[in-house]
């Protein structure tokens, strides 16, 4: 047996994804029990099988009932936890979750679609002409914080402070974004989140006297079963809709760029050829660079999965970044192709209930981006290795340095 990395070790996600050990467990013991240190241990699902199996069956496989995170929550905070969608089951998750789809759907991102170019042109813009920038924080993060700034309600002047918080909230086991000195992880991450709660409701109690068309009007004038949301059920969505629509969007374009540094044959395939390889090219990149390395589940009652008895009770952890490189299914799944057809990933959740609210979102947002690096920035390069985030929850990358040609700025100064 190969010397297999300890996936409960943060730092080893540090140094960068463990796909050996992945590939070493989808091969030889898809659906794994794995020891927790301070836990009591969760089943490991690798396959593409048992991940997919699992993402869709949310009656024996729960997000409720002990929430999505691998670690255990302590009653208080599994209580609020529940409160988020992502938390819910059917079907009251299918009650939630219709209060924002129309904000999501795809007719409402087509018609946002020229606004996020134009978005796109003005971030490119304001770093163009210096040669040189951070390509996560002043390029990839810019696009996603000021779209759901907009879709959300949030002035773009505050739109940073969602970009804290969620650093703050999601990096809490990171040194960089522990910026409370002396204060353990997850009680700095419930101060982040407090700070956010604070600006939700103010947000919310000004929607209610003077409603605009966002998600955050729609949400506090919604009715569910009769009764309007609770100030903390508003205050979780925000949350959620904060983090979740931009984070992922910002890893996953950094990962799609570091793909294309890594693989300079499918990046000179796709600049020869952007309008016509560009969409293969991003479904590419959301199987190469998953965002969210696993969620986890609750077992309901008494399963089969992968020839393993799993009793009700315990827990079980998907991991997308396995599925995503599973062999029966992706021909060469360690190569990068922008080509590939099909590209059935698991990024966006697979099919189920939870498949991801903002996936038309994300692709409009890729589309955009990487449409104006690549025309307009074709020498980009990384001047040094990129940072990743601390987590074994968040695939995510904290900085990019990158240089490139300067050039002119053609559509005015991002805000």
């Amino acid at each position: 047996m190969p010397e297999l990395a300890d996936l409960n070790d943060l730092d080893v996600f540090v140094e960068g994804v463990p796909h050996d050990t992945f590939t070493y467990w989808r091969e030889h013991d898809p659906v794994h029990w794995t020891e927790e240190p301070g836990g009591r241990g969760y089943w490991s699902l690798f396959d593409y099988e048992s991940v997919t199996a699992a993402n869709r069956d949310a009656s024996t496989f729960s997000s409720e009932e002990g929430g999505t995170l691998i670690r255990d929550l302590e009653p208080d905070q599994l209580e609020m936890n529940r409160m988020i969608m992502l938390n819910m089951d059917p079907p009251k998750h299918t009650r939630y979750r219709l209060l924002v789809s129309k904000g999501f759907s795809p007719k409402h991102i087509r018609a946002l679609e020229a606004a996020i170019d134009e978005q796109a042109t003005k971030i490119v813009d304001a770093v163009i002409e210096r040669g040189e920038c951070d390509f996560v924080t002043e390029l990839a993060a810019e696009l996603p914080l000021q779209v759901i700034a907009d879709i959300m309600g949030v002035p773009q002047a505050d739109r940073h402070l969602l970009f804290e918080w969620s650093n703050r909230m999601v990096g809490a086991d990171d040194p960089e974004y522990q910026t409370d000195t002396g204060t353990d992880p997850a009680e700095a991450a419930g101060n982040a989140q407090m700070e956010l709660f604070a600006y939700a409701s103010a947000l919310a109690q000004d929607r209610l006297a003077n409603p605009q068309d966002d998600v955050i009007s729609s949400i506090v004038h919604a009715e569910i079963d009769g009764d309007r949301l609770t100030e903390m059920e508003v205050n979780v969505f925000f949350l959620l809709l904060a983090v979740a629509g931009n984070e992922t969007t910002r890893n996953l374009t950094a990962h799609g760029m570091q793909a294309l540094f890594d693989h300079p044959g499918e990046r000179a395939k796709l600049q020869a050829d952007l309008d016509g390889r560009l969409a293969p090219a991003i479904e590419e990149m959301l199987r190469w660079g998953v965002p969210v390395l696993n969620f986890r589940r609750s077992v309901m009652k008494d399963v089969v999965l992968g020839g393993k008895e799993i009793p009700a009770g315990d827990k079980v952890a998907l991991w997308y970044m396995s599925a995503n490189r599973d062999a029966k299914v992706f021909a060469d799944p360690f190569t990068f192709d922008i080509g590939r057809s099909p590209n059935d990933h698991v990024t966006f959740g697979g099919r189920g209930p939870h498949f991801c609210l903002g996936a038309n979102l994300a692709r409009a947002e890729l589309r955009a981006i990487f449409r104006e690096i690549l025309s307009r920035m074709p020498d980009l390069q990384p001047t040094a290795p990129p940072a990743r985030l601390r987590s074994n929850f968040i695939n995510g990358v904290k900085h990019m340095p990158v240089e490139f040609t300067p050039g002119p700025r053609v559509g005015g100064v991002a805000t």
